[in-house]
């Protein structure tokens, strides 16, 4: 990847899973502690989209979507790796998540994707928030159903091990404990 820092890829960690497992509440919580962050795309593109009447909606068209979502995690890994040294950083999703989006609703996967993600490695930890129905809760941006929650789950840890990762499961606690036992893995 043109001006990627050698193996500053190392130090980029990707939090994943279904929809409505705590995975920002455990970003913001390791945000607190002085790590860097990069923030999901998504809610942010379903916002921006709401406020223009926008199509690229999950609920109206998917394919749109997914390919404003694939945009912004890549320009967010671009970002993140031209402005960083050597400190880890935490991603709420990574690119991986949107072709495992596309891959669940059928969307065709762009013919690059072997070079996209060679291009835009994270850490080959990835660490994923299993179904968690007590904290589990639909809003204006998440529509999801809880069998479709756990489903993304089963989808997103096929994902990340067909691509190579080391999917490392983060148990149901607190989300202080959540984030020891992250940082415990990557000591």
């Amino acid at each position: 990847m043109k001006n990627q820092k050698k193996n500053q890829y190392q130090n980029f960690y990707v939090i994943t899973g279904g929809p409505g497992v705590g995975k920002t509440s455990v970003i913001d919580e390791l945000s607190q502690c002085g790590y860097s962050i990069a923030i999901e795309d998504a809610r942010r593109i379903i916002r921006e989209q709401i406020e223009i009447q926008g199509d690229g909606l999950p609920w109206r068209n998917k394919s749109l979507y997914a390919q404003l979502m694939l945009e912004a995690s890549i320009e967010t890994y671009q970002r993140i790796n031209a402005d960083l040294q050597s400190e880890k950083v935490f991603f709420d999703r990574g690119i991986l998540d949107t072709l495992c989006y596309m891959n669940m609703e059928q969307i065709p996967i762009p013919s690059e994707v072997d070079k996209l993600i060679s291009d835009y490695p994270y850490n080959r930890r990835a660490f994923i928030l299993p179904p968690w129905e007590e904290i589990y809760k639909t809003d204006n941006e998440r529509k999801q159903s809880w069998d479709e929650a756990i489903h993304t789950f089963d989808m997103m840890k096929q994902t990340y091990l067909h691509y190579g990762y080391e999917v490392i499961e983060v148990p149901k606690s607190s989300v202080e404990d959540r984030c020891k036992f992250i940082l415990s893995q990557i000591q």
